[in-house]
C-alpha cells in the first residue's frame, strides 16, 4: 500500500531539466482519482500550465502548502463518465473526446446534455467499452502535441463567434451548393437503382434553406448581441433585451438539422457506398460526412461553449 511519503514528489532532488517530464509521466501513470504531491521550493503554477495545456482540464490542483520556503501541492486525476459530467462538458474540455462520441453515434452538440452512461443506456451501448476508449483517446492526446485541440474554452464570446462565422459560417456557405449539385446530380442518375437518393436530396435542400436562415439570424443579431453582453459585464452597462429566447430558437433549429443530416447517415448505411456506384456518388457521401463533421463541432462551439457562456453573464448582470 502507498504511504503518505510514497505519494510525496520532491522536485528539488530532480535535475533541472527532468522535472516537468517526471512530473508528467508520473501523472500519465495515475489511474482516475488517484493523485500524488509535489513538493518544490518555489510556486510550481508553471507546471499547471503546461498540464492544462497539453492533458487538458482532466486533473484536480489543490495548494497544501503555500510558502514561504515550501510549496505542496495535490494533484489528483479527475474520475470522468460515470458521475455527473456531460457529453457536451466533455467535449468542451477536449475535443478529441468528440470523435469517440462519433465513432458510437453519440450526439454531444444537440443531445450534449446527458451523460455518457446515460446516452449509452439510450442507444444500447457498452458504457465500459466507449469508457476506455475515452481514455485511450486521452493518453494518445497526451503524446501528440498535432491532436492538442484549439483552447475554445478561453477564448473571449467575441472571438470565439468570430471563429465560428470565420470558419464554420463560411465553410457551411462554401459548401451547401456544391452539396445540392451533387445530390440533384446522382439522384438523377441513380434514382432508379437507389429510391433512397430522392429522400437524400430533399433531407439536403431542407437542410440548406434551414442553415441559410439560421446563419444570417446568428451573424445579424444574435452573435452581435453577445458581443454586447459581454461588454455589459466588463463596463456594467444596463440589459435592453434577453439573450434566453434566441438562443434557445437556434438551439431548436440546431435540433432540426440534427436530426436531418441523422436521418441522412441511416439512409446511406454510415456512408456506405453501393457496388455500383459512380465517381460523383462516392464524393457526394464524401462531402456530406465532411459536413456531418464539420457541424458536429460547429454545433458543440455554439450550444456547450458560446450560448452557456452567454447565458451565465447574463444571469450575473441579472443578479
Amino acid at each position: 500500500m502507498e504511504t503518505l511519503e510514497d505519494s510525496i514528489l520532491n522536485v528539488t532532488l530532480i535535475e533541472p531539466k527532468l522535472k516537468h517530464p517526471t512530473i508528467f509521466s508520473r501523472f500519465d501513470a495515475l489511474n482516475e482519482g488517484e493523485g500524488f504531491v509535489i513538493l518544490n521550493d518555489h510556486d510550481p503554477k508553471p507546471v499547471y500550465y503546461q498540464l492544462l495545456g497539453e492533458r487538458g482540464d482532466i486533473f484536480q490542483w489543490e495548494y497544501l502548502e503555500q510558502g514561504p520556503e515550501w510549496w505542496k501541492v495535490s494533484i489528483k486525476k479527475k474520475i470522468t463518465g460515470g458521475g455527473d459530467e456531460t457529453l457536451g462538458q466533455i467535449a468542451t474540455k477536449d475535443l478529441r473526446k468528440a470523435e469517440v462520441f462519433k465513432k458510437y453515434g453519440l450526439d454531444f452538440c444537440c443531445g450534449g446534455k446527458k451523460t455518457v452512461k446515460a446516452a449509452c443506456e439510450e442507444k444500447g451501448l457498452n458504457f465500459e467499452a466507449v469508457e476506455n476508449e475515452l481514455r485511450q483517446a486521452e493518453k494518445d492526446g497526451a503524446t501528440s502535441p498535432l491532436a492538442r485541440p484549439l483552447p475554445y474554452n478561453d477564448w473571449s464570446l467575441s472571438f470565439l463567434a468570430d471563429y465560428i462565422v470565420n470558419t464554420h459560417h463560411s465553410y457551411v456557405k462554401a459548401a451547401l451548393p456544391e452539396l445540392l449539385k451533387y445530390a440533384e446530380k446522382v439522384a438523377k442518375v441513380h434514382i432508379a437503382e437507389h429510391p433512397e437518393l430522392l429522400d437524400i436530396l430533399q433531407l439536403t435542400k431542407e437542410i440548406s434553406a434551414e442553415l441559410t436562415e439560421h446563419l444570417q439570424k446568428e451573424e445579424t443579431v444574435l452573435f452581435p448581441y453577445i458581443k454586447q453582453l459581454e461588454g455589459s459585464k466588463e463596463n456594467g452597462q444596463p440589459l435592453i433585451h434577453t439573450v434566453k429566447q434566441p438562443i434557445t430558437l437556434m438551439e431548436k433549429e440546431h435540433e432540426i438539422v440534427g436530426k436531418s443530416l441523422s436521418d441522412i447517415r441511416m439512409l446511406t448505411n454510415n456512408y456506405e457506398l453501393p457496388q455500383d456506384a459512380c465517381a460523383s456518388y462516392g464524393l457526394l457521401y464524401k462531402m456530406l460526412q465532411e459536413f456531418e463533421d464539420d457541424l458536429f463541432t460547429h454545433i458543440h462551439l455554439e450550444n456547450n461553449i458560446l450560448f452557456i457562456k452567454a447565458l451565465e453573464i447574463e444571469k450575473q448582470l441579472n443578479k
